[in-house]
């Protein structure tokens, strides 16, 4: 099988390092990339958001399979547009990709498929605005309607905060507040059959505690030691099912990667968001786990046949990632700074440690930073306690002036408290 994935971030790494193990995976490719995935992929240019352009390439390398990793592509039709090309694509069309383009689409699919989720107002106007903070109070949650680059929520206490983030944006949804650990849980659907993967918890505040500002993410672990047993089964029928079907009802059938973002409140399982692709960084910690070999599930539920595929198969170890930023991240971050040691961690710590690159480029022969997350130390270990001490152990051996991180991924869970 010819695959060629399309985006250049951490997350595409993670996908491009399954597929190059995958024994069905006869050529691999990668548009745009970066300097990591480089090493498992062959890379080449393309406009990601151009359907025409991606089309171009998929037909010029034969490939067998498109995935569509980041969710701009998604919401501008990329994926429509390899379809009607007649080549198998994984990821959603540009209208059920509207479950991440568009908050208030989302809470509507919701409240059709009776997914429990937050109560929540949809605001155009000041007006509208302040009648919906007064009414729900602090913690204040607003979100921008749009596609924001896992950026576009802010949750403070400060009503001048949130109502200058709530004026900044055309469309606004202020929500009540969801108080309970949350979760990811991915899950792969054809569009009918649904898959679920192993739920994550990730890290979106910048600094350790939960503090400052929030970020796309600066951490992830998998498995959850403190969750219940039958959550993904719960998810499952409450909220993964129930949504597909509803988006099916209405004609605009869901295939692809289905994310929910989960609050576990005192009164139950609540939907936080969807996204309509893989989550970065969970998508590191729950492919380090995966057993089953990946091509095929992603090629099933490209072409329906997702009923077909048995059930998949997981490794007992647990996984941890850390994310390296650059200099003050999430701002406008500092790029083009070398990173070093990346060598260091092939040679000393592989297989059980490694580094997906995120935002990175080649200058010469050099590794440098092109983006706010630059890395995503990835490792696995038989509890999440040995799988925390390999991640940071690598972490230890970057080299990246002025670059950031958290120390306190996963810790509270491999402590168990």
């Amino acid at each position: 099988m010819k695959v060629l994935v399309i985006g250049g971030g951490a997350r595409e790494h993670a996908l491009c390092r399954s597929l190059s193990l995958d024994p069905d995976v006869t050529a691999l490719h990668c548009a745009p990339g970066n300097a990591g995935i480089a090493e498992v992929a062959e890379l080449h240019p393309v406009d990601a958001l151009d359907g025409a352009d991606v089309v171009r390439l998929a037909t010029e390398l034969a490939a067998d399979l498109v995935v569509v990793g980041p969710e701009a592509p998604l919401v501008a039709g990329v994926a429509d547009a390899v379809r009607a090309a007649g080549i198998p694509v994984f990821g959603p069309s540009g209208e059920a990709a509207q479950l991440e383009g568009s908050k208030a689409f989302a809470k509507d699919v919701m409240a059709g498929a009776g997914v429990p989720t937050a109560r929540s107002y949809v605001c155009t106007t000041a007006a509208e605005i302040d009648e919906a903070l007064d009414a729900f109070g602090a913690p204040y949650v607003v979100k921008d309607d749009g596609l924001a680059a896992g950026k576009g929520v802010v949750v403070t206490d400060d009503l001048a905060t949130a109502r200058e983030h709530a004026l900044a944006c055309d469309r606004v949804v202020i929500e009540e507040y969801l108080d309970g650990p949350e979760v990811s849980l991915f899950a792969i659907t054809d569009g009918t059959t649904v898959l679920p993967l192993q739920p994550a918890q990730d890290f979106k505040r910048a600094l350790d505690g939960d503090e400052g500002p929030n970020t796309g993410g600066m951490g992830a672990y998998s498995p959850l030691p403190w969750a219940d047993p039958k959550l993904v089964d719960e998810v499952m029928e409450s909220v993964l099912q129930p949504t597909v079907d509803e988006l099916r009802r209405r004609g605009t059938p869901f295939s692809g990667l289905l994310y929910a973002g989960l609050a576990l409140t005192g009164r139950g399982t609540r939907v936080i968001e969807f996204n309509a692709r893989f989550g970065d960084p969970e998508t590191q910690v729950v492919l380090a786990r995966l057993k089953t070999p990946l091509a095929g599930v992603l090629l099933h539920a490209a072409n329906g046949t997702l009923d077909q595929q048995p059930s998949l198969a997981w490794r007992s170890d647990a996984a941890v990632t850390v994310v390296v930023a650059s200099h003050n991240y999430p701002g406008t971050p500092r790029t083009g700074d070398p990173i070093e040691g990346l060598a260091e961690v092939a040679a000393e710590d592989a297989p059980q440690a490694y580094v997906l690159h995120a935002g990175t480029a080649l200058r010469g022969d050099a590794v440098v930073s092109a983006g706010g997350r630059v890395l995503s130390v990835t490792a696995t270990g038989s509890d999440l306690a040995q799988a925390r001490d390999r991640a940071y152990k690598a972490v230890g051996r970057i080299r990246l002036e002025g670059s950031q991180h958290r120390t306190d991924i996963a810790r509270k869970a491999a402590e168990g408290s």
